[in-house]
């Protein structure tokens, strides 16, 4: 569950990142642990140290409104952290568990990419996991097919390791993008049980897992060396579906005459063979 001790975490590793020098402070000596002291921080928000250390130690329950802004200021939060910051701190209540449905996507939606020849596309379900993809998606990566969880195998698949040029930016943003859709849903069975598998087989992952980046990027530029045609750099858009909580239709674009477009558009070629 996304409870204070959550938050308590959150404002600890937040605050340990930061150097007295990013928010203007003095340097000073003498100090035994990294980042802004508590006190620091406190006077940054304009509350109490008292109180801000009931936050991190999970013995407040109900910071207002303008505390968790003061404190978003004091931390450099930027938008999308702010937003996970408030969601820790106003976790819904939970609601009854009910048997979870399988997700699926509608068949307009498989008509629309199936119908986009030289534009790889895919669903993602709230998991991250494929739930659709076109023959294009397939053949820029067979860890794009239906059934596949990306995340997953972003971290434990070498085959999608070598797609990636730049595989540690793709996973900080990745991870980054993973806590800013769990917010307060934190208790969510299937998400705690991919956050333990990644933790537990991969370093990389619990790395940045505990740096609490969080990052709601829905475009950008994908940097891939494919097996066939070589070097691409694809931009990307993530957009909501209306009316499929959770899902995202991920599309890969190249710009016009481009070497990236001329290699996209051999790919197609090679799939209709």
């Amino acid at each position: 569950m996304a409870t204070v001790t959550t938050l308590g975490e959150f404002l600890r590793v937040r605050r340990e990142r930061l150097r007295p020098a990013d928010v203007g402070l003095p340097e000073g000596t003498r100090r035994r642990v990294p980042g802004l002291r508590r006190e620091e921080v406190a006077l940054l928000a304009g509350i109490s140290v008292e109180y801000y250390l009931r936050l991190e130690q999970g013995r407040d329950r109900s910071p207002s409104d303008q505390v968790l802004e003061s404190i978003a200021r004091a931390l450099l939060l930027d938008g999308d952290a702010e937003r996970y910051l408030r969601e820790l701190a106003r976790p819904p209540r939970p609601a009854r568990r009910r048997p979870a449905r399988p997700e699926r996507v509608s068949a307009g939606v498989r008509n629309l990419i199936d119908g986009w020849p030289t534009t790889p596309a895919l669903v993602h379900g709230r998991y991250m996991t494929t739930l659709a993809a076109n023959s294009m998606a397939v053949a820029l990566s067979p860890y794009f097919a239906p059934g596949v969880n990306t995340l997953r195998a972003a971290f434990l698949e070498p085959g999608l390791r070598a797609l990636y040029r730049d595989w540690d930016g793709m996973t900080a943003k990745a991870v980054a993008y993973l806590r800013s859709m769990a917010g307060g849903a934190g208790d969510d069975p299937r998400l705690l049980e991919l956050i333990g598998e990644l933790s537990l087989h991969s370093e990389r992952f619990r790395t940045l897992w505990a740096r609490q980046d969080v990052q709601q990027k829905t475009s950008g530029v994908a940097l891939l060396l494919h097996p066939q045609v070589g070097p691409l750099d694809l931009h990307y858009e993530k957009l909501a579906l209306p009316g499929a909580p959770g899902q995202m239709l991920i599309t890969y674009h190249a710009d016009p005459g481009t070497p990236s477009s001329e290699a996209l558009h051999l790919l197609a070629h090679l799939t209709d063979r």
